[in-house]
């Protein structure tokens, strides 16, 4: 991301993984997981995944929004941050 263009980097899948690779969230997410493979996230890892998406990447969710609860799987997650939450 430069300075001048203002502009977020894509949140790809690989960045949605490593996301939730965090301990705080999964302590071991299996590497070959499957992008549409079922996640359960719980009310505690949810908040800490997006509380990192807000660090790294600038992008605010909250939590109140009704489609985290459509957050079952690395895919789903991407494309909710794609389709809302991109230029």
């Amino acid at each position: 991301m430069s300075a001048e263009s203002g502009a977020r980097p894509r949140i790809t899948a690989g960045a949605v993984r490593e996301l939730l690779s965090d301990p705080k969230i999964f302590s071991e997410l299996p590497a070959g997981l499957d992008d549409d493979a079922d996640l359960a996230l719980d009310s505690l890892g949810l908040v800490w995944f997006l509380h990192q998406l807000e660090l790294r990447y600038g992008v605010e969710v909250e939590p109140s929004e009704a489609f985290l609860a459509e957050f079952t799987s690395i895919r789903r997650i991407t494309e909710y941050l794609a389709d809302v939450h991109e230029p």
